[in-house]
């Protein structure tokens, strides 16, 4: 077996572990056109932004959200996070209140405010 000497290197292992939470909610609600052609979505009013970890929550989250509103999936990731939503303001809002009760008293999340612009 071998000995640490003074010049030798020591080998650290970092790892990531997310917690339960919901790290952006927010409310878009006057998008520009520019941004609905980007994001490869139709122009139905706000856009609601959602980012979540563990990621696969995206997908309980965007049951969540269609089932509390009256909302349409523009994009869902599973591997990020990632939930984009489109309807009227209000409904957008209602959605992102529910994903964040829900998330909270059900699953013990920490949430993020939501916010607009």
């Amino acid at each position: 077996m071998g000995t640490y000497g003074e010049n030798s290197m020591k080998r650290v292992i970092q790892e990531s572990v997310p917690g339960k939470q919901v790290t952006i909610a927010h409310v878009i609600a006057s998008p520009m056109q520019d941004i609905y052609e980007r994001l490869g979505i139709d122009d139905k009013g706000a856009i609601g932004v959602l980012t979540i970890t563990p990621y696969e929550v995206a997908i309980i989250a965007a049951d969540i959200v269609t089932k509390s509103a009256d909302v349409q999936i523009g994009f869902l990731d599973r591997f990020t996070g990632s939930l984009i939503i489109t309807g009227d303001v209000q409904s957008v809002e209602t959605a992102l209140h529910s994903v964040n009760d829900t998330l909270q008293n059900l699953l013990g999340f920490t949430v993020a405010p939501i916010t607009k612009s």
